[in-house]
Formats: C-alpha cells, sequence, structure tokens
C-alpha cells in the first residue's frame, strides 16, 4: 500500500508525528485504509495506539503529518468528517438513566438526524445486535456482551461509511465475541470500512485483511495477516513443559532446551516453558518422545508469535 497516493481511501494518514512532554509516542506512521476493509492497529500498551486514532479522528491535534477521514483534511475539516464515523470505545458509556432505545434516539441526535429518521433506524439497528426485544430495557439490566452490542449498534445509528473501534472485545465471553464478530464481518460485507485495535491476535487474524503493528510510535510490520506469518516467523512451534502428573526424572525445562537450541531455528526461553521455533519439527519431536517427563504441543505458528517476535515477551504497563 503506497502512502504517497492519492489520499482517496476511507481514512489516509502519511507521517504522523505526535509528542508529550518531549516524547515521541507517534514516530512518523504512514497508511491507508481501503473502502470495504479492516484495518488493524496493533501493539503492546503504550505503543501510540489510542494518541493514533485520537489523531485521526480529530480529537488530538498532531505535530506533524496528513490526515484525511471520509476525504476531509483533519483536525481542520474533524467536525464534518466524524458525521461519516462511528466510534465504537473501550469504555461503553451508555447512559444507565435510559433505555435502550432511548440512548441510540439520543446519540442520533447528536448528528443532526430527525427524531423519525432515528425511529426508523432503531428496529433494525437492535436486531442486528440481537437486542431485538429488549428496546425498552434499562442499561443496568443487560449483561455485558448485551451492552457491548448496544455500544455497535449506537456506534451505527448514522449509518456511517468507517468504524473505529477500540478493543472491542475486551472483557467478554466467548459467545458473545464470535457474535460480534459476526456483526463485523455482515458490516463489511455491505462495504463499510473498519479500523480496529485489538489485543486479541486471533481476533485480528479473522477480521483484517491488513494491519500494522507498532512499537515505541513506529511501524514495525504491515501487510496481511497470513503473509506476516510466512513472512516474519517459522512455520511450525513446539512449546515444552514438564508434565503436570508425575514428571518423573524429567530434566528441567530450561536446562533442556538449551541443551537442544540447535533441533530450532530459534528457542525462547520463558519461565519454565520453552518455545522452538522450526521449520522442520521431526528432530525435535523425535528427541522429546525419548524424553519421559516432558510434555509438549505442537503447533503452526500463528499472528501472536509474530507480535510476540517483534515486540518482546516483557510486560507493558
Amino acid at each position: 500500500m503506497d502512502p504517497t497516493a492519492p489520499p482517496a481511501a476511507p481514512l489516509f494518514v502519511s507521517g504522523l508525528r505526535k509528542s508529550y512532554a518531549g516524547q515521541e509516542v507517534v514516530a512518523g506512521l504512514s497508511f491507508a485504509v481501503p473502502p470495504g476493509t479492516c484495518f488493524g492497529l496493533l501493539g503492546p500498551n503504550g505503543a501510540g495506539k489510542t494518541t493514533t486514532l485520537r489523531c485521526c479522528l480529530g480529537l488530538t491535534v498532531p505535530d506533524a503529518g496528513d490526515i484525511r477521514l471520509a476525504g476531509r483534511p483533519v483536525p481542520a475539516d474533524a467536525a464534518e468528517a466524524r458525521r461519516r464515523v462511528g466510534v465504537v470505545a473501550q469504555s461503553d458509556a451508555l447512559d444507565p438513566d435510559f433505555t435502550v432505545a432511548e440512548n441510540l434516539l439520543v446519540y442520533g441526535r447528536y448528528f443532526g438526524l430527525p427524531e423519525a429518521t432515528i425511529r426508523a433506524r432503531i428496529p433494525e439497528l437492535l436486531d442486528f445486535a440481537g437486542l431485538a426485544g429488549k428496546a425498552d430495557a434499562r442499561v443496568p439490566a443487560l449483561s455485558g456482551g448485551m451492552k457491548r452490542r448496544l455500544t455497535l449498534a449506537r456506534a451505527l445509528v448514522n449509518d456511517p461509511d468507517i468504524v473505529f473501534l477500540d478493543e472491542p472485545t475486551t472483557g467478554l465471553d466467548p459467545q458473545a465475541r464470535h457474535l460480534i464478530w459476526e456483526r463485523l464481518k455482515a458490516l463489511l460485507a455491505r462495504g463499510k470500512t473498519i479500523v480496529l485495535t485489538t489485543h486479541f491476535m486471533d481476533e485480528a487474524e479473522r477480521l483484517c485483511s491488513r494491519l500494522m503493528v507498532i512499537d515505541h510510535g513506529r511501524a514495525v510490520a504491515e501487510g496481511a495477516p497470513r503473509t506476516l506469518i510466512r513472512r516474519e516467523i517459522e512455520p511450525a512451534v513446539v512449546e515444552v513443559f514438564a508434565e503436570f502428573v508425575d514428571p518423573g526424572d524429567a530434566p528441567p525445562v530450561p536446562e533442556w532446551a538449551r541443551a537442544h537450541a540447535n533441533l530450532g531455528e530459534r528457542v525462547e526461553i520463558v519461565g519454565e516453558t520453552a518455545f522452538f521455533y522450526c521449520r522442520d519439527a521431526a528432530p525435535l519431536l523425535a528427541a522429546l518422545g525419548e524424553v519421559p517427563g516432558l510434555a509438549y504441543v505442537h503447533r503452526a505458528a500463528n499472528l501472536e508469535d509474530v507480535f510476540l517476535k517483534l515486540t518482546g515477551r516483557e510486560l507493558r504497563d
């Protein structure tokens, strides 16, 4: 994707920079999001994702860079651009004093929509969010998954062209997550454009046609999820750990892994688990079969492996 191309995309960013107290938190990011696609912005805590989104929405003024949202320059024309945008923030921020339908009605008024138009859209929005029959329910009576789906419905009340989703499924159970994924795929099928931040790598793999991994405000990788996996990581991963039941005379995993590091292209030791990254896992699996007390999981590499390789395993606050 050429960030120097004419900014005809729903979201176009070139050379974005932002500093706070002399520390640069966004350091020259450039990307474009084609219409009808889901673009993922991934990174550990403090990588600059939220600041990037706020700049794109015109809520934070950048120090440098060109931003076009819905074809309009940001921040100069941000208010008008946001009329074509839906936002699902990390917190739901629903009004607990209103019913489900009233939350949608009040939010729609912020866009200057006629009340009749909003009321006509409410049944479709509730059906889309799996909340049919809940129009008169009050927010405190909803489950966490229902609140999150209501927040998604609210973000669509103005029929936006582009939807920003900031960690949309954090804290949800698997059933609620899968339902929201289905709804987001339905939006893409309708030609909507999605910008997604998430800490769930499986979510990014399922939804994103392209993504960018950022760390310390800089892009460290960009591409389609499967392309990044093929390009950045060995194809097979073997996780080695001690059996939980009767490990017997098994050697300590870190020592065994270091002694057999030649059986993988790379070995990472995290606590009492060793991660072998292999192009051919057969020699390692054969060696493990001869050592009682050691257990292992043999799997294909995934986007989480790529993320950890690019950004490290140290805890971020």
